[in-house]
């Protein structure tokens, strides 16, 4: 097998020069005076109804729109006023609508009263101006001429721009309205209300409903008590952005239980440390010497042995899974656990636990890997990430962790698929979901996807099933159990050992796993129970590839628009580049969870491939086709660009075929491949100044034959510095940096 290489070079940065083009329709359509009418007529009962409802002091109104719109669809003039309010500023909250086959956007915006008299009266003089001039109907040839002609007559009512942007806003909405909750929860609830000029207490107060600051998880999501809840739905129900159940029910795993000692063990020296977060832990096995551990439940809490079990055995795995288990030996090693028990095997309150993850992180940030396998009975919902999940990604951007959550599994009483349930929504974890033996999704799983679109479940593993149950330890001895609760641990193992012995970043580590399961020529799994595929059983086997395969990491940090580098050297047999490719990206967005399914706040766009370069410019031909953003090539409409290229995903998996009738790529010029990540930002201000990725990159030879000394040499010449990752040797690096000196 061959070593994995580590490429350390300069990537170059640029920002986006390209202008956008005079504003327009898509070709061949139009829009009516009617259909403007219609929109003017809803926004003026929209501002009847606000003007006698004067709790928030404004207005909330949904833009229904006509399909899924890319930002640069988004509405424009529409709500905006003037040149210092954009009508992106006043966004709340998005969601998918499905009307038959079709899904579309809808978009919630707080404005003032008076921007939405302002629009009203716009869009009277718009519909003036087409009824008059263009036989109430403008389309793309009429819109076309009037960014060429400069004879606009109609200056004084209104300026050009803000006709075109305010007729071409039309073109895209549907209908607006002011949507209202209408689910029937009318439980104790953790509840997301719309962000508007006053505060969450402060409002509740206003209409009856007043909460301590422990029932308040940030500034526009709260923790409600039935009655309260019923209140809120009964005076101002169109507050409500989201709500969820707040007492969760850890899913159920089989447990069987056997009267055995189980192996002895070494005491622990300098091993990593992974922090586990789950239930109470027994504290009298045989590796409890290998668990510090911390018992955060209120001391009013009761618990038995049984409430035990559960963490008992996931610790147990993390430890000492290899031992107990040899078929899944992954030569990992053990690992020390810090354990947190945050619940017992009974109901618990998910705002109680995500406050004490918070804290338990924030305590403890030596720990960059953490397992999570506690998971609501519960659906996610299609419209909105769940708080926990939100919680997560959060806490994983603020302190530079990673977390490994199990995909949940459904009761044995459930017939059909079943959602997963939350926190396995978390868009900046690895989520783990269950195979068998035979690499065929468990008798319990679970299904994604999240928010409509995003991938989830990451990967799967080996976590039991009927007849092949997971070797752990319980407080009553040998169990024997099966459940995603115990797939994603050995995940968690092998994250660890990235990260802690092997010293990668999160972001490479994560694309390691993702990039190991899919392998080649993956299927996609159109049930989203599996995810990318099912991550190898040895570690060598994730950072270590074939003899025919040259396999590559690269990280960098993206502070500009693009960041690119086209001096990857790629080997020549006769003129020819025999390779097939793939490449794995993968970063830690901010998430905005009021953006409902507008979820990640940043995008990046990988482009790989060979370098062509002409008189003009230079371009990459990528493996995937990829064609957005490409100059002089129509964009893509959002639809298929999220389908086919993953867009606001933040996993990129791309990948080449490999087909029985090779043929070599034609070299262009010196042979070198291309690489350009392009950023973009999905709010108005921009978070992040600086976004760390990781991509490992896969070149598999044709012919079988192992070229990786050719590339090292080429990549030399290049410039770039080459490191081999050799396991033993990460390994004796990393025990002599944690070796304690005595000083005389």
């Amino acid at each position: 097998m061959n070593n994995i290489l580590q490429l350390k070079g300069t990537f170059n940065s640029k920002k986006n020069t390209n202008k956008p083009g005079s504003p327009n329709l898509p070709r061949n359509q139009f829009v009516t005076s009617d259909h403007i009418g219609e929109l003017i007529n809803q926004l003026e009962e929209i501002l009847i109804r606000w003007q006698k409802d004067r709790l928030i002091d404004g207005a909330l109104v949904s833009v229904h729109y006509n399909q899924v719109v890319a930002k640069s669809n988004r509405i424009k003039a529409i709500f905006a006023y003037g040149s210092k309010i954009e009508s992106n500023q006043s966004i709340r909250g998005s969601k998918f609508e499905k009307i038959g086959k079709n899904i579309n956007h809808v978009f919630t915006h707080y404005i003032d009263l008076y921007i939405l008299s302002n629009t009203i009266n716009q869009l009277k003089i718009v519909k003036s101006i087409i009824d008059t001039d263009y036989n109430c109907v403008i389309n793309y040839s009429i819109i076309d001429e009037m960014n060429k002609d400069k004879n606009y007559m109609h200056k004084d009512l209104i300026s050009v721009s803000t006709f075109l942007n305010l007729v071409i806003d039309c073109f895209y909405v549907k209908y607006f309205d002011v949507d209202e909750d209408v689910s029937s929860l009318d439980e104790e609830a953790i509840i997301t209300i719309y962000k508007t000029k006053y505060k969450t207490r402060e409002i509740l107060k206003n209409i009856g409903i007043d909460i301590p600051d422990s029932k308040i998880i940030d500034e526009t999501t709260i923790n409600l008590l039935p009655n309260q809840l019923e209140i809120l739905k009964l005076r101002a129900p169109y507050l409500i952005a989201m709500e969820t159940k707040d007492l969760s029910e850890i899913t159920k795993e089989y447990i069987e239980h056997k009267d055995t000692t189980i192996v002895h063990i070494p005491k622990p020296s300098n091993e990593p440390i992974i922090g586990v977060i789950d239930t109470v832990f027994y504290e009298d096995v045989y590796f409890k010497d290998w668990v510090q551990y911390f018992n955060k439940l209120d001391e009013n809490i009761e618990y038995d042995t049984s409430d035990c079990e559960h963490g008992t055995a996931v610790s147990s795995i993390i430890v000492d899974g290899p031992s107990i288990n040899p078929n899944l030996d992954d030569g990992c090693g053990r690992f020390r656990v810090r354990h947190f028990g945050v619940a017992t095997g009974k109901p618990f309150s998910s705002f109680t636990i995500l406050k004490l993850i918070r804290e338990i992180v924030a305590s403890n940030t030596d720990i960059k890997v953490w397992n999570l396998s506690l998971g609501s009975v519960l659906e996610i919902h299609p419209n909105f990430i769940s708080p926990e999940a939100a919680e997560l990604d959060r806490i994983q951007c603020e302190y530079d962790v990673i977390f490994i959550i199990a995909g949940t599994n459904k009761p044995k009483e459930r017939k059909g698929e079943m959602r997963l349930g939350a926190p396995a929504d978390s868009l900046n974890s690895i989520v783990v979901n269950s195979v068998t033996k035979n690499n065929e999704p468990a008798s319990y799983h679970r299904v994604g996807p999240v928010l409509s679109f995003f991938h989830k479940p990451d990967v799967s593993y080996y976590g039991g099933d009927k007849g092949e149950y997971i070797r752990v330890c319980t407080p009553n001895g040998e169990g024997y159990v099966s459940g995603t609760s115990f797939a994603a641990p050995w995940v968690t193992r092998k994250v660890a050992f990235l990260i802690y012995n092997l010293r990668f970043s999160r972001e490479i580590a994560k694309a390691l796993i993702i990039d190991s399961a899919a392998g080649w020529n993956r299927k996609d799994d159109m049930s989203h129970s599996i995810g990318y595929g099912v991550v190898p059983i040895r570690i060598e086997d994730i950072v270590n590839s074939q003899d025919d395969e040259i396999r590559f990491i690269l990280t960098g940090v993206a502070d500009k628009y693009e960041t690119y580098t086209y001096d990857i050297p790629v080997p020549v047999a006769n003129d020819k580049q025999p390779f097939f490719a793939k490449a794995t990206l993968c970063y830690f967005p901010r998430c905005s969870r009021n953006q409902g399914v507008d979820y990640t706040d940043t995008e990046m766009d990988v482009h790989f491939g060979r370098v062509i370069e002409s008189s003009n410019r230079i371009r990459i031909d990528t493996i995937n086709d990829n064609i957005q953003d490409e100059t002089g090539i129509i964009g893509l409409y959002e639809g298929p660009a999220r389908s086919l290229y993953r867009k606001w995903d933040n996993i990129k998996h791309i990948s080449e075929k490999i087909k029985d009738r090779k043929i070599p790529k034609k070299k262009y010029g010196i042979g070198n491949w291309g690489l350009s990540i392009k950023m973009k930002d999905r709010l108005t201000v921009k978070k992040d100044k600086e976004m760390p990725f990781g991509l490992v990159i896969t070149l598999k030879e044709m012919n079988g034959v192992n070229r990786i000394d050719d590339f090292i040499k080429l990549c030399s010449v290049r410039g770039w510095l080459v490191n081999k990752i050799d396991i033993e040797n990460r390994i004796d690096i990393y025990n002599k940096a944690e070796e304690e000196i005595n000083f005389d």
